[in-house]
């Protein structure tokens, strides 16, 4: 029979008894001064423009995310694309783990990317929340050629009428 450190089992029940790093919602770091309570969206936003930051990405998100963004881009009062694109994170007490999906730039090692990536989302994340984070996790879903458009760098066509 095996005993569980009680690290261990903080980190598998977090002091509301849940279970894992799975949250609704929000995250909370306790001090002796107080809690702070971090939203899951803070996170992927953290994490989603530590990935853009790297040279070699040249976009965000899997095929079903672009073309959702691409046409959600198209509305009246839209932001542009969100940095939160092809990026999901499960959010503990003390801990968070993310998946980041990417278009790279065609000529780029994709392991010195991904280690790039990672090491600048682990930096984000953990000087930012103070979260540890455990795992990141990478999907490169694309190359972008040099000579390909995106639906997002065509111009709009000339209107008929004015």
């Amino acid at each position: 029979m095996t005993t569980a450190t009680s690290t261990e089992k903080d980190q598998r029940t977090s002091a509301s008894g849940e279970k894992g790093l799975q949250r609704q919602g929000t995250s909370q770091l306790s001090t002796p001064q107080g809690k702070t309570a971090i939203a899951d969206s803070v996170v992927s936003k953290i994490a989603g423009m530590a990935a853009k930051e790297v040279n070699g990405v040249y976009r965000m998100g899997g095929g079903a995310s672009r073309a959702f963004g691409s046409l959600k881009e198209r509305f009246p009062g839209s932001s542009g694309p969100s940095v939160t694109y092809g990026v999901a994170v499960e959010v503990g007490e003390t801990q968070a783990a993310v998946d980041i999906a990417l278009v790279v730039e065609y000529g780029v090692s994709i392991l010195e990317l991904s280690q790039g990536v990672r090491r600048n989302v682990i930096g984000s994340i953990e000087r930012m929340t103070g979260l540890e984070v455990t795992e990141v996790n990478i999907s490169v879903d694309d190359v972008h050629l040099p000579n390909e458009r995106d639906e997002s760098d065509s111009e709009e066509p000339a209107p008929r009428v004015r």
